[in-house]
């Protein structure tokens, strides 16, 4: 029995980063890159590295430029970290997993460190096979707050649900995450969205551009626990435009998106520190007429165009800034889980 899942990258069109403050996010899928995890039946258990757990390299050179791509840290400690908590959770609900042993490998085209949910994807694909091969199920709903668990409690990282729900999902997803909704049920409020009305979208990256510090984002978090009025209230409107954006889609004006995702990261740079690059890059691409906004952290950004002439403007201008330019296929969901 082989087993192979593939999860996609993502991109937060709407809300974020308000997802990790009680707000609501717009995000959804896209297939032009993916992480994807092979697991078989094997005498040993084994978590076989990838490329980006090399640890031989050409030369110097070759080295800084993996550091830089894919940083200091590989998959397997995610693969780790994803069979570790898939057993928890299968033990804590009186679960018995099979005596059985396995083989995983993963192997990931998204671009690291920019945004599009790489680590996420590559411990949900995991999570997703595991759950092939055991024959376990884990509704869409809790699967998110498993991955999640494996990254903050196991690896200490910093994240919010939003990645993992729509990684979950699929498609375009709207997540709420009321606090009073998720202290009585332990997730948010769900809701997949039909794509057809999303207006023209482009993602743009550098490979040599990184997510904004997480001191930014500790500063942050420290002025909203202590309720500091700006924070609070622009956090507050952050998560309407997700609202708002939803509402459009359902109404088929997915036009409204422009000015929504101009104010979702105007927003932002009103109380995140926002790198020059950064900014240098969601210039350009608002020089040409087209909407954008960060991705996720920083590193990467999304956008909506309205014609063929704006396209070929953001290709010229992105060009010359040496960013890559991506149409995204936004994927389309599985049937919707009762």
């Amino acid at each position: 029995m082989i087993v192979r899942t593939r999860v996609y990258a993502r991109a937060g069109l709407l809300g974020n980063p308000s997802d990790g403050y009680h707000g609501k996010t717009i995000a959804f899928t896209f297939s032009n890159f993916w992480a994807e995890v092979t697991l078989y039946e094997s005498p040993e258990l084994e978590l076989r590295p990838s490329e980006q757990d090399t640890t031989t390299f050409a030369s110097l050179d070759d080295l800084l430029t993996n550091v830089q791509r894919t940083g200091y840290y590989g998959g397997v400690r995610l693969l780790k970290a994803a069979v570790k908590k898939f057993a928890q959770y299968c033990h804590d609900r009186g679960m018995e997993l099979p005596g059985r042993n396995f083989t995983m490998q993963y192997s990931t085209t998204i671009p690291r460190q920019i945004g599009l949910g790489g680590s996420s994807a590559i411990i949900t694909a995991a999570m997703k096979a595991l759950m092939a091969f055991y024959g376990v199920e884990i509704l869409p709903h809790v699967l998110p707050n498993v991955v999640l668990a494996a990254e903050t409690e196991e690896l200490g990282l910093t994240a919010g649900l939003q990645d993992r729900v729509v990684q979950a999902y699929d498609g375009v997803v709207y997540m709420d995450f009321d606090s009073d909704f998720m202290r009585q049920n332990g997730y948010g409020h769900y809701e997949r969205l039909d794509p057809k009305p999303l207006p023209r979208l482009y993602i743009a990256y550098s490979k040599d551009l990184s997510k904004e510090s997480g001191r930014a984002h500790l500063r942050v978090r420290e002025l909203y626990d202590l309720a500091d009025p700006k924070v609070v209230d622009t956090m507050a409107q952050i998560a309407a435009l997700a609202r708002q954006g939803r509402d459009a889609l359902l109404a088929g004006q997915g036009d409204r998106l422009h000015e929504l995702i101009n104010r979702n990261f105007d927003l932002r740079a009103s109380i995140f520190p926002i790198s020059e690059p950064n900014i240098e890059m969601v210039a350009r691409a608002r020089a040409t007429g087209a909407s954008c906004k960060f991705c996720g952290s920083g590193g990467s950004v999304v956008g909506t165009f309205d014609s063929d002439e704006v396209l070929f403007a953001l290709r010229e201008t992105l060009g010359e800034g040496h960013y890559e330019l991506v149409l995204p296929d936004v994927v389309e969901a599985p049937p919707q889980h009762p």
